[in-house]
């Protein structure tokens, strides 16, 4: 299973918030840049984590992105869920199954779902800033890492 790239980038933008100690607003173009993404679909990922109020915004000069909660409000697994819409890995539905009457494989692969979403739960955004992902995103919003994109190329 694979998350989305829309996902991924929510969990980076929530990662890359998480780090509170800037004098200056982080800004969209700030996250495109330091992690080489398209800026429109960041726009996009920026404003359903708005709508679900995780990120706070402000328009304008001095505008930018905060956290709404600290760090520990965010469980993975909810985070991922929501942004993933799924809630389901088969759809027995369309195109209709001819082996749904008899068949258990959607009972299981939900089944196997939801541990996977209950498992993430278990950990928040916090948890994972800690140590080396702190550290590396402290050194990319001062600007002091070098991209391994910039070594290897």
């Amino acid at each position: 299973m694979h998350i989305t790239h829309f996902t991924d980038l929510g969990l980076r933008v929530l990662m890359y918030l998480a780090i509170g100690q800037r004098n200056e607003p982080v800004t969209i173009s700030e996250i495109a840049e330091q992690f080489h993404v398209s800026r429109n679909h960041l726009v996009k990922v920026v404003h359903r984590l708005g709508q679900l109020q995780w990120v706070a915004t402000t328009r304008g000069k001095g505008g930018g992105l905060a956290l709404a909660a600290p760090p520990h409000h965010y469980r993975l697994g909810t985070i991922i869920r929501t942004l993933e819409e799924c809630d389901s890995l088969v759809d027995c539905q369309q195109p209709p199954c001819v082996l749904f009457s008899g068949c258990t494989l959607k009972q299981v692969l939900d089944e196997a779902l939801h541990l996977f979403y209950q498992q993430l739960d278990r950990y928040t955004l916090a948890d994972v800033m800690k140590n080396q992902t702190a550290t590396t995103i402290s050194e990319l919003q001062r600007g002091t890492v070098v991209h391994w994109l910039q070594a290897v190329g």
